[in-house]
């Protein structure tokens, strides 16, 4: 069981990142691959009311990758940490099937109180580097999260989010997926819906109607000003 976990830890490598060469350099030198087996470990303490061992375990790992990983927090199954360096996800996180995080990712909590404080990821979510999800809330299947977006509310699934606060890109699919999502990195979208910018846009379009519409006004009232002058004369 554990042999087959490991094996899919390493294909998951092949399968999402072009450079790496050989096996046996995703074994020794990936720190993703090292953080997930070491939150194995530590979740499997963590789990058996060895909290300090479950703790020391996940402080060895970010001492060693840059990875902060929570023993609490789940993680699912082929998940793909790449680069990796200061990622930190915490105790009640959930981090679904075939999810990519990329470095700088937080997985983070709003409250001091005990009980569910940090996000769900749906399977298949990619996240950006140096996104920051916050709070109790749940990012759909198949969800991307962009570069260094801040996203404080759910997101749904397929959807993609950018900005701070992060907002969804209008005319997306957020349909429950079907088929497994077309891998993007980064979560990385040739979508530019951004609905900020629509609303700017439209701002801009209905300001220059305006003006035209004010110019034709004054353009008749000074027609019949001039038409009163030479009823008068």
């Amino acid at each position: 069981m554990i042999l087959s976990r490991i094996r899919e830890q390493v294909d998951i490598v092949f399968e999402r990142d072009p450079a790496v060469r050989s096996r046996w350099e995703v074994v020794s030198l990936y720190p993703g691959f090292h953080a997930v087996l070491l939150h194995w470990l530590a979740h499997w303490f963590w789990r058996r009311e060895l909290k300090w061992l479950g703790r020391f375990t996940s402080q060895f790992s970010r001492f060693m990758t840059g990875i902060e990983i929570h023993p609490g927090a789940t993680l699912g199954r082929r998940v793909f940490i790449d680069h990796g360096m200061g990622i930190v996800i915490g105790e009640t996180a959930e981090v679904g099937d075939d999810c990519t995080l990329y470095q700088g990712v937080t997985l983070g909590g709003t409250s001091w109180n005990k009980g569910k404080r940090h996000p769900t990821l749906g399977s298949k979510v990619i996240v950006g580097a140096g996104a920051k999800i916050i709070g109790p809330i749940y990012v759909g299947e198949g969800a991307k999260v962009g570069s260094n977006a801040v996203v404080v509310k759910p997101v749904p699934a397929g959807a993609t989010v950018i900005g701070i606060p992060g907002r969804v890109l209008e005319g997306e699919d957020h349909k429950p997926l079907k088929t497994a999502p077309q891998f993007t990195a980064y979560a990385s979208s040739d979508n530019d819906r951004d609905p900020v910018i629509q609303a700017l846009q439209e701002v801009i379009s209905r300001n220059a109607a305006l003006e035209a519409r004010v110019q034709e006004l004054s353009q008749i009232l000074e027609a019949r000003e001039h038409g009163n002058h030479e009823l008068e004369k």
